[in-house]
């Protein structure tokens, strides 16, 4: 099976971008990008500490509070 993995290398050091693969020894293919192609990466988005712990659970949130045949918006 194919995965694709994204790293950075420097100074023979891999630094993942995503998650790192689950194996001990892999074959790789190596694909070179000219630093002007190389994907700018955005920074994971996290939330205002002004507002941690904040939210309340107020139900069940497994099962949707609407009935299932609410969601349906074409019927």
């Amino acid at each position: 099976m194919l995965q694709s993995y994204q790293a950075l290398y420097d100074h023979g050091h891999l630094t993942w971008l995503t998650d790192k693969p689950s194996v001990e020894e892999a074959h790789v293919i190596v694909t070179l990008l000219s630093s002007e192609e190389v994907p700018v990466l955005k920074a994971k988005r996290q939330p205002s500490p002004r507002i941690a712990g904040q939210g309340k659970i107020l139900g069940d949130i497994i099962a949707p509070v609407a009935p299932i045949e609410d969601w349906n918006g074409l019927a």
